[in-house]
């Protein structure tokens, strides 16, 4: 059965409206990462050429050193591997929100507020805006999963706030090991997982109906 109900239909309720463009406080917590990434690099360029320009090597030899050594471990590869795939379905996340409508009546998208790698791959907290809510992203996490080019999203909500959820990106099979990212911060305890309550128990579907053999006739019960 679909996860998809009448609350999911945003462009049916908002008419198709695009998103509105954010504010300059919001853009740059959106790109905050980038933004980082590029002061810091422009800073190590800039100490870089001008040490260079005195004759002296040591910043030069730090910076290779700063970059090699990670490059050539397999933990550090796959640290970064990881990190960008953070900043890939922060960007998706957001970029499925607006074409499928999971914004507020003016066009306010939903606040990621913070995503790291998970077992599986990566779990974003997103903060939902007044007239959004968890059931907009389960209901839409296909499109969702797609835009991140993954194998599935799974969408969980806060216990006690409504207003705060969980979309978990899932890449491949989940990895043993202690909990990673937003697991060591948020036990999994406070989270509902909207999908295992829509789901019946399968249980209870597996069950065989009884044969005709199980229920005696009325010639059985006589004998």
């Amino acid at each position: 059965m679909s996860r998809r109900n009448p609350r999911g239909d945003r462009h049916g309720r908002f008419g198709g409206r695009p998103p509105s463009r954010a504010g300059l406080l919001v853009r740059l917590w959106r790109w905050r990462t980038e933004v980082i990434l590029l002061a810091t690099a422009s800073l190590l360029t800039v100490t870089v050429v001008l040490s260079l320009g005195e004759g002296d090597w040591w910043p030069f030899l730090v910076a290779v050193c700063a970059v090699g050594v990670p490059a050539a471990s397999g933990f550090g590869r796959s640290w970064v591997i990881a990190h960008v795939w953070c900043l890939v379905s922060r960007h998706r996340i957001q970029r499925a929100c607006a074409e499928t409508g999971i914004h507020t009546r003016s066009g306010r998208l939903p606040l990621i507020l913070w995503i790291t790698p998970s077992a599986a791959g990566e779990k974003a907290l997103v903060l939902a805006r007044a007239g959004t809510c968890a059931e907009d992203f389960d209901a839409f996490s296909a499109e969702i999963a797609a835009a991140c080019y993954a194998r599935d999203a799974v969408v969980s909500r806060h216990g006690r706030w409504a207003n705060l959820l969980t979309v978990e990106i899932v890449r491949g099979d989940e990895v043993p090991g202690p909990p990673v990212g937003l697991d060591r911060l948020y036990a999994r305890a406070d989270w509902v997982n909207l999908r295992a309550e829509q789901e019946p128990d399968v249980r209870l579907a597996t069950i065989p109906p009884p044969g005709p053999d199980e229920f005696p006739g009325p010639r059985q019960r006589a004998a």
